[in-house]
């Protein structure tokens, strides 16, 4: 009774309700027989939807990442397409169960946001596209220039934030989706076009001659992107969380969809951990033992993921860079399944 005393009180204190701080959204999402997952619809390689519906992207890989380790079947996912301004509400007000979609940890979105960073699994940074017939180098060159980002965005803090500590005039064009701001660019209302680099390969596809722009070398900020889920349950907290870092390992342990089959016969405590041969660590966070098989068997590894998404075999063809695993030299690290 004390106990349930305290809950109130310490929800009416943050102005949570009793419900949101006891969810149990795991329970709710098998009940419900589908993942609702907030994501980009906009973005060739995070999250985007062909004419038939069918999704696809790094972001969208995660989300059918989790439908697997729940349902076994990486198909039961509501894609639930949102734009920078809706993306927190439709988290808070439980319209999504998980957001992944290209969005930065911050202090404030932390706090005031009422958001749960579970990890970050795209290390990325902001950059500046422009066209090659402007001849210019480095951002620092854009002195006075007009420069096109979406409102509502870490970005545009960014942006004038590095314009004003290096002494330079800016003219910001702003807009309320991505897709209007690169519209605005490539018709030529802005000399430059930021967000992160990671979207600019993306967005430069998009222009009528993608071949006329290129993507200046300048990162200007830190902007650790990952998904993130409600204030108020642990246990769903610890489910995205780790259905991430289960990835990771995989990769890291040379586990993929290909070997999958193997490797489950292998001796290796580390990977019999993973696959759920030994052990009860999926019992741990209400699933199955072998959640893990589940999810590298529907959607791979990390590098799996990365790779068709991002990487050389995509259209955007973006290098591992910063989001290679740490022994590669990169910053992809988790921690052991033990």
């Amino acid at each position: 009774m004390k106990r349930s005393l305290l809950t109130i009180a310490v929800a009416g204190l943050f102005g949570l309700s009793v419900q949101a701080v006891d969810a149990q959204t795991l329970k709710q999402v098998q009940s419900r027989g589908v993942l609702n997952c907030g994501a980009n619809g906009n973005l060739a390689g995070f999250g985007l939807p062909d004419a038939q519906g069918n999704w696809t992207g790094f972001d969208v890989d995660y989300c059918r990442a989790i439908a697997a380790a729940i349902f076994d079947d990486p198909n039961k996912v509501k894609f639930v397409p949102l734009t920078a301004k809706d993306r927190f509400t439709a988290l808070q007000s439980g319209e999504v169960d998980v957001l992944i979609r290209n969005t930065t940890w911050t202090s404030s979105r932390d706090s005031i946001n009422g958001l749960n960073f579970t990890g970050v699994n795209y290390y990325d940074g902001q950059g500046f596209m422009v066209r090659k017939a402007l001849k210019v180098n480095s951002a620092l060159e854009l002195n006075d220039a007009a420069v096109c980002v979406q409102q509502g965005t870490t970005t545009e803090l960014n942006l004038a934030d590095f314009f004003r500590t290096n002494n330079m005039k800016l003219k910001t064009v702003t807009f309320a989706t991505s897709d209007e701001a690169v519209k605005a660019y490539d018709a030529g209302r802005c000399d430059a076009y930021t967000t992160d680099a990671s979207a600019l390969y993306a967005e430069r596809l998009r222009t009528a001659q993608p071949d006329d722009h290129v993507v200046l070398p300048d990162i200007i900020s830190k902007e650790p992107l990952g998904p993130s889920v409600r204030h108020g349950d642990d246990q769903w907290y610890d489910i995205v969380k780790w259905v991430h870092f289960w990835l990771l390992n995989a990769e890291e342990l040379g586990v993929s969809k290909a070997n999958l089959d193997s490797q489950l016969k292998s001796d290796n405590p580390e990977i019999r951990r993973l696959l759920g041969v030994e052990g009860k660590f999926g019992e741990a966070f209400g699933l199955p033992n072998d959640f893990g098989v589940r999810v590298i068997k529907h959607v791979g590894n990390y590098g799996e993921i990365f790779e068709r998404n991002l990487g050389q075999a995509s259209r955007l063809k973006i290098s591992r860079g910063l989001n290679a695993l740490w022994t590669k030299g990169g910053l992809q690290y988790a921690p052991p399944v033990r």
